[in-house]
């Protein structure tokens, strides 16, 4: 590491000075392989260790650092769990764990797509609305979601702000109706470099693609393809000895 130096003539203390670097340092990914040990940091920044450890401790209390035994301190990176068996939104399922969730809007408007439109029961030339989002956590890239729906529901939809809510909630708003069964699919798979790239995940590393059909009563409303990053979310099940389950072709839809 490079000798840094904080600003001695600063009114703020410098224990707060090195806080922030350091949060600044770890939202850039500088210390995801290894943090350095409370020596380090006061050559690092010329500071006492009293300092270091004032700096250290409330990073810790806010759940950025931990502190392992064998390991010495480590970045605590969020963590998602999804149960599954119900419907569920990515969107309300990550600010219910208390992170900010925000979306960059990669494309919304009108397509024709000939298997996705089998998907929905429609023929192969007709209309659809489709929108792709970079899905955000805390600012942090966590998945690429893609949907499509029949132009008549996704319309209405051209115009909204996708970057701060639920497809299922504009939908329920402006087409009075949302997906309330279905069937999803997930598979672990090796992102292109080009969705590594906008995934911020590296070359070895596994996501989930989470396809899922969803329906209206008996109508196909929705067909989804979501990459999620496979370090941070993972998905789990409840079961019993009384269900019933079983390994089956994987060719088909799982309806």
């Amino acid at each position: 590491m490079r000798p840094s130096r904080l600003d001695r003539s600063s009114a703020l203390p410098l224990w707060a000075q090195l806080e922030s670097e350091l949060r600044r340092a770890i939202d850039a990914g500088e210390f995801d392989d290894r943090f350095p040990t409370d020596l380090e940091l006061t050559r690092r920044y010329d500071v006492s260790r009293h300092t270091v450890r004032e700096a250290v401790g409330r990073l810790q209390a806010d759940g950025l650092l931990t502190r392992v035994r064998g390991r010495g301190t480590v970045v605590e990176r969020p963590e998602f769990e999804q149960r599954l068996g119900a419907l569920y939104s990515l969107f309300s399922s990550i600010e219910a764990a208390g992170v900010v969730q925000r979306s960059e809007v990669v494309e919304v408007g009108m397509t024709a797509n000939a298997d996705v439109a089998a998907r929905l029961g429609l023929g192969a030339d007709e209309e659809l609305f489709r929108l792709q989002r970079v899905r955000l956590a805390d600012d942090e890239p966590l998945a690429i979601d893609t949907a499509w729906l029949p132009a008549e529901l996704g319309r209405p939809l051209l115009d909204a702000d996708f970057s701060h809510t639920a497809l299922y909630d504009e939908l329920e708003q402006r087409c009075h109706c949302r997906p309330d069964r279905g069937w999803e699919r997930i598979a672990p798979v090796i992102p292109s470099p080009t969705e590594r790239a906008v995934l911020g995940s590296g070359p070895d590393e596994a996501a989930f693609q989470v396809e899922r059909l969803g329906q209206h009563g008996d109508a196909v409303i929705e067909w989804r393809v979501t990459l999620i990053r496979g370090d941070r979310y993972r998905f789990f099940a409840d079961w019993s000895a009384a269900g019933s389950g079983g390994l089956r072709l994987a060719s088909g839809d799982p309806s």
